[in-house]
């Protein structure tokens, strides 16, 4: 592995001021016990703190559609299920490709400034939703092109998992991951949840519009709320990502030195893996409202009652999953998840409705909300696995060698974990898209099967490199 030459740090008398609210940080070492308790500690947190509120933000305007197609038709939209599903599944192209974008942009304008633009860019789908939901005549195309544009608030997640991840030591790499991607995840259950009450009423008052007629349940809602309420949450955070958190000078890096990360067999061996967690997790997440308006609403489920739970629990663990991988070691649990998500989506299978059989909604419940425990274990085991991987690689390649090179080799390791970390989030997030377009284009569960098929080579990836005795890269 090549390793660049190390940069001379600052002088002592110029880092007092590094560490400030909005400041670019020269010096930083979170691997020097005496730094992180006197230093580095209070700083990061801050930047956590304030980055996991943004990124939750990101993933309302990503979700949003998956709660808003429920309701089209009833208030006089006229689209097809297939339709409908192909709205949901839109903003995962644009999600998937812009994070691939994301993961190198970010690190080269400093991941403050950009955390903040990609922040408040998001007020503008939500502004276009918001009148464009007022009119049932809008066009299927003009709705399509917003679903696409909602779709960049998933990148910010690429972008975000890689910044955070160079302020945290290597024992705490999991939990910080985990509390940023998971928390930040929960905006999927949030805009499920919140998006159905704020509609019911005019919250928001005259200048958010008047309402439509639900037919089905002759009353009126203000379908619009459910994007007009986050304008002035994405323009606060946005502000306070410019004015708190800091840009790191070690995790600055041009594209022509990110690119590496290509000729790395474990960012593509990772990224695999990445795909069965995450892409499971967000492509269940927009296709579970849907699925159980097709399936159960005529035995009396309502979609926007129960699938909000579902992402809820899956965020959560994956906090549990970085955790948990801090102190048993992230392959164990990426195992562990590929098998209860295989066991769960068996149990789905099993509950659908078919042929004159109604099917079991409760079973089928059941098993999606294990799948989406399993799938935020696994999320968080991942990214757990990649810095530690991309850690002892580089340090490993550096024994023996003089004190520079090591720390050159640690700076080498950290700046392709986070591309590395962006780059498999970006490919995940097409599960957002194909999830969804699979279950309009052939029968569910064809589209669970293979899912299975595919867990089943991610066990054995899992094994033989990173988890068995005597794996290349033990993580």
């Amino acid at each position: 592995m090549s390793i660049p030459t190390p940069t001379p740090a600052p002088p002592r008398s110029h880092r007092a001021e590094t560490y400030k609210p909005g400041a670019t940080i020269a010096d930083w070492r979170p691997e020097d016990a005496s730094f992180w308790q006197s230093t580095g500690h209070r700083v990061a947190q801050r930047n956590l703190w304030v980055s996991i509120p943004a990124l939750m933000l990101g993933f309302v305007v990503w979700q949003v559609w998956s709660v808003t197609v429920v309701k089209l038709n009833d208030v006089g939209f006229d689209f097809s299920k297939s339709q409908l599903f192909w709205l949901t599944a839109i903003p995962g192209i644009t999600g998937g490709t812009f994070r691939i974008l994301y993961t190198f942009i970010g690190p080269i304008f400093g991941e403050r400034k950009f955390t903040a633009f990609s922040t408040i860019i998001l007020v503008v789908p939500m502004l276009w939703l918001g009148f464009a939901l007022q009119k049932s005549s809008t066009p299927y195309w003009e709705l399509a092109l917003i679903a696409a544009v909602c779709g960049i608030g998933g990148a910010n997640f690429a972008s975000s998992m890689a910044n955070i991840g160079f302020f945290f030591p290597k024992r705490e790499k999991g939990s910080a991951n985990g509390l940023n991607g998971g928390l930040g995840n929960l905006g999927v259950s949030v805009v499920q949840l919140v998006a159905p009450l704020v509609v019911t009423a005019a919250v928001l008052g005259s200048p958010a519009g008047g309402p439509q007629h639900d037919a089905k349940k002759n009353t009126d809602i203000w379908l619009q709320n459910g994007a007009f309420l986050w304008v002035p949450l994405l323009v606060i955070m946005a502000l306070a990502a410019w004015f708190l958190m800091n840009d790191l000078k070690v995790a600055a890096a041009p594209f022509s030195q990110q690119k590496i990360i290509f000729k790395r067999k474990h960012n593509w061996l990772m990224t695999w893996l990445y795909v069965g967690t995450f892409g499971s997790f967000i492509g269940f997440a927009a296709g579970l409202p849907l699925l159980i308006k097709n399936n159960f609403e005529v035995q009396g489920y309502q979609a926007t009652t129960y699938a909000w739970i579902g992402p809820f629990i899956g965020a959560i663990t994956r906090w549990g999953g970085g955790w948990l991988s801090d102190r048993i070691g992230g392959a164990r649990v990426t195992l562990l998840s590929f098998v209860g998500m295989a066991a769960a989506l068996v149990v789905v299978i099993l509950a659908l409705p078919s042929g004159s059989d109604q099917g079991n909604f409760w079973a089928f419940y059941v098993g999606f909300l294990v799948a989406f425990a399993f799938s935020g274990l696994g999320n968080g085991s991942t990214f757990r696995q990649i810095p530690v991987i991309f850690r002892d690689q580089h340090m490993k390649a550096a024994e023996g060698q003089s004190p520079e090179v090591q720390a050159a080799a640690l700076k080498q390791s950290e700046m392709e974990a986070g591309a590395v970390t962006g780059f498999s989030s970006a490919i995940a997030a097409y599960g957002f898209f194909f999830i969804p377009a699979m279950f309009a284009a052939m029968a569910v569960t064809n589209a669970l099967w293979i899912f299975i098929g595919f867990y089943a080579t991610c066990l054995v990836v899992c094994w033989w490199f990173y988890a068995r005795k005597g794996a290349e890269a033990p993580s």
